[in-house]
């Protein structure tokens, strides 16, 4: 089964955007949305391996999300001292600009792959020296042709491992093949350029 989210916001349009987001970007994980703190509770929080919530949200249910510290990552509009405590991001901001904080959250919380749920970390087929080198050339926004030019090697031979990689990681998109280099310490996301 692969690892949970949970996504609590009374706001369905907001939530279904956030949502939208994250399966692109996190492709391994089940997301689940909650209109409602109570509704979270009633389906076993705890086999959730992040919490997205509003400022208000934490806010109201402060204690459960100190508890959760660690899982809990804040929505909020601005810089707030009443939730200084938690992972925030920013959600006023560009989405490539949020999905590079959600980018640099995982790279911090989960550099090489560290504190990955045990499924995520099943589902990786290893690469080859060469794919490593096209993969991050890929996440760093390099068309086949510079990449072939870059690595010497011809447009049909990138095309192969472009489609191997995909293959072996699961990823369906560039976005999703960004999260996982990022997230098992291939590239740092400093050199994407999404």
């Amino acid at each position: 089964m692969p690892p949970r989210i949970a996504i609590i916001d009374p706001n369905i349009l907001s939530t279904i955007g956030l949502k939208s987001i994250l399966e692109s970007v996190l492709p391994i994980m089940q997301i689940d949305t909650f209109q409602s703190f109570e509704a979270l509770t009633a389906n076993n929080p705890d086999q959730y391996f992040h919490y997205f919530v509003t400022t208000t949200v934490a806010i109201n249910n402060r204690k459960f999300f100190l508890e959760h510290k660690r899982k809990t990552i804040v929505l909020s509009p601005s810089s707030d001292s009443a939730i200084s405590d938690f992972h925030c991001i920013n959600t006023n901001q560009s989405e490539k600009q949020f999905v590079k904080s959600i980018l640099a959250l995982e790279q911090s919380a989960h550099a090489h792959g560290h504190n990955l749920p045990a499924s995520a970390k099943q589902e990786q087929n290893t690469l080859s020296n060469r794919e490593l080198e096209v993969m991050c050339l890929i996440v760093q926004g390099y068309i086949n042709k510079e990449i072939a030019d870059k690595l010497n090697i011809s447009i049909t031979t990138v095309i192969t491992h472009r489609k191997n990689i995909m293959e072996k990681t699961g990823a369906k998109s560039v976005s999703a093949l960004t999260i996982y280099a990022v997230m098992h310490g291939y590239i740092d996301l400093s050199m994407i350029n999404y």
